[in-house]
């Protein structure tokens, strides 16, 4: 097992100002609705040039990801672009308003692609899952080059080896879904490269990853981009990739820019209070939670809640098992956050899943301690045994859109786990359900709303009181904030301390990301393919670690200062 250190040389300093790429002059992009027009973008206004990296923040809903798709002309209908000018420039003098251009137009259809490329947040939504890797980007190629069959195949293997995915020849014949999501990431830039775009506009492509594979996209974009001469458009809500990346920022709030400059005097010098409550938010979990700084330390000879021995978990077939957990032991005590960080495939969600035995852990044991003092294990228990066990520990999902009926109100979804159990009913229940929205910080006359009409973070809260319901000893939260934006984030963490408080709980926090683990946390338990490799308390495991692969993610963690770029210094763990 080692840790390399990755060093790249520092960009050289910036001369002249380089050329234009494009120039957008307040631009404005509306949604008709029923109740007037929602105005996505409104007056927005900026200059990219050749070679450089400009990054937009902002919140859920200020209006980054419709500026971007308003430059391709892919705006979701019924949004239209009704004012302003998007001008491309071009190496040979001449220029184009994409503005101007129809949207079905074969002219901006030129232009997508082979000018202006875009990499989206999800690359499984937008790849074909039907067609294969080398499919997709030759379509690209003979589309906009005209390269025959033979030349594009050998230019996509090229394009596969340039964004490092092993074994390009034969990559280029696999299906999405056989790729990891950095995987899939790659793919999608080696398709938006295949043309040699002036433009690459990146939409949240990294937040989906873990830190370790965000820092191997970032270091990958930047490269290609130094290769290439492209400008590059990155969009993001994570403050700390600003500050590694970008040359100028522009800062977004409700369809208007609120402010835009250099990164460093964005970071050091910024004018206005939505910016500082940005990289204040950041700032904010790169330390320990005030919350946790006033409360008792538990003592580490009371009985756990929760001990995990020799855990094993094996998924597939006989012929070609693949081992999801490996021996793994914990404790969880009365009250206490024990921390599981790891990255994709470590088997942090795995874990979290057999203790709610969601899945039939293969070997070992999964001891509860109830309230009574009796010991219970999970791993053997029987029908009945595990329905009461999971009263008792509940789960708070990742994706507060998917694990939210649709179809039932805000009071049908909280007082599911309450009308399952026969606790209450009736009015009683109506009570209880508005008792658990206060709690989390909601309206309780929204009840009657159904998911739809709530933004991310509240739509989470109503995750947080369903699972609170029926006043729970254990929440495993698997990946809670990582779906919110970073303002959401620590009032979401600090919520679910407030209630670990009030009502006694053990969480078992499963995360990606250190900084929330380092705010949250008081022990924590690191992963690394199926086993821990590393635990300790969270001062400990995030500021002294001994093992080489938690120094490696923590190498990984973009700071929110841009006078301190450490990720092209970082480690790479090689076991």
């Amino acid at each position: 097992m080692s840790a390399t250190i990755l060093d790249h040389p520092a960009a050289p300093p910036s001369g002249a100002i380089p050329p234009v790429v494009l120039e957008v002059r307040d631009l404005a992009t509306h949604f008709p609705v029923r109740g007037g027009t929602v105005k996505a973008v409104d007056g927005v206004s900026f200059t990219l040039h050749r070679g450089r990296t400009l990054c937009i923040v902002g919140e859920s809903g200020s209006g980054k990801s419709v500026t971007a798709r308003s430059i391709l002309q892919i705006v979701d209908a019924p949004g239209r672009i009704v004012g302003g000018a998007m001008v491309l420039h071009r190496p040979d003098g001449s220029s184009t308003d994409l503005a101007k251009l129809n949207p079905r137009s074969r002219a901006i259809r030129a232009v997508r692609g082979r000018e202006i490329a875009m990499i989206f947040q999800e690359p499984m939504s937008s790849l074909s899952p039907i067609h294969t890797v080398g499919d997709q980007i030759t379509e690209v190629l003979r589309l906009h080059l005209g390269l025959d069959k033979r030349q594009a195949r050998a230019r996509c293997i090229e394009l596969l080896r340039q964004v490092e995915i092993p074994n390009a020849e034969r990559a280029v014949d696999r299906y999405t879904f056989e790729f990891s999501g950095g995987m899939r990431q790659r793919v999608m830039i080696a398709m938006s490269l295949a043309c040699n775009p002036s433009l690459l506009i990146a939409d949240e492509p990294t937040t989906a990853l873990d830190v370790t594979t965000q820092a191997e996209i970032l270091d990958l974009i930047k490269r290609l981009q130094a290769q290439h001469g492209m400008a590059v458009m990155f969009i993001t809500h994570d403050m700390g990739v600003v500050a590694e990346i970008a040359d100028e920022v522009l800062v977004m709030y409700h369809g208007k820019v609120v402010e835009g400059g250099p990164v460093d005097q964005i970071f050091h010098a910024p004018r206005e209070d939505y910016t500082r409550m940005l990289i204040g938010s950041v700032l904010k979990l790169e330390r320990k939670a005030e919350l946790r700084q006033n409360r008792a330390p538990i003592d580490p000879a009371t009985p756990p809640i929760i001990r995990v021995r020799d855990l094993s978990m094996i998924f597939g077939l006989p012929k070609n098992p693949v081992q999801a957990l490996d021996k793994v032991s914990l404790e969880v005590r009365p009250g206490e956050t024990l921390g599981i960080v790891g990255e994709s495939g470590s088997g942090k969600t795995t874990m979290g899943r057999c203790l709610l035995r969601m899945y039939e852990p293969t070997a070992g044991s999964i001891e509860y301690r109830r309230a009574d003092g009796s010991v219970v294990d999970l791993v053997g228990a029987d029908k009945p045994t595990l329905a009461a066990m999971r009263r008792e520990i509940r789960m708070v999902f990742q994706d507060p859109v998917s694990s939210l009926n649709p179809r039932m109100t805000v009071a049908q979804i909280v007082g599911e786990p309450l009308l399952v159990n026969n606790i209450a009913k009736g009015r009683a229940l109506d009570d209880r359900v508005a008792e658990l929205l206060k709690l989390v910080g909601l309206n309780p006359d929204w009840r009657e709303r159904y998911p739809h009409a709530f933004s991310g973070g509240q739509r989470q809260r109503i995750g947080i009181a369903r699972a609170i319901a029926l006043d729970p000893r254990v929440i495993v939260a698997d990946e809670a904030t990582s779906a919110l934006d970073v303002s959401l984030r620590s009032q979401m963490l600090d919520l679910l301390m407030g209630l670990q408080d009030r009502m006694g709980l053990s969480f078992v926090f499963i995360s990606h990301d250190i900084g929330v683990i380092r705010y949250m946390c008081d022990r924590v338990a690191v992963m690394y393919r199926g086993k821990v490799v590393e635990t300790g308390t969270a001062e400990q495991v995030c500021d002294h670690p001994t093992h080489a692969y938690t120094q490696a993610l923590l190498s990984a963690i973009p700071r929110p200062d841009p006078r301190d770029r450490r990720m092209h210094q970082r480690f790479r763990y090689a076991a």
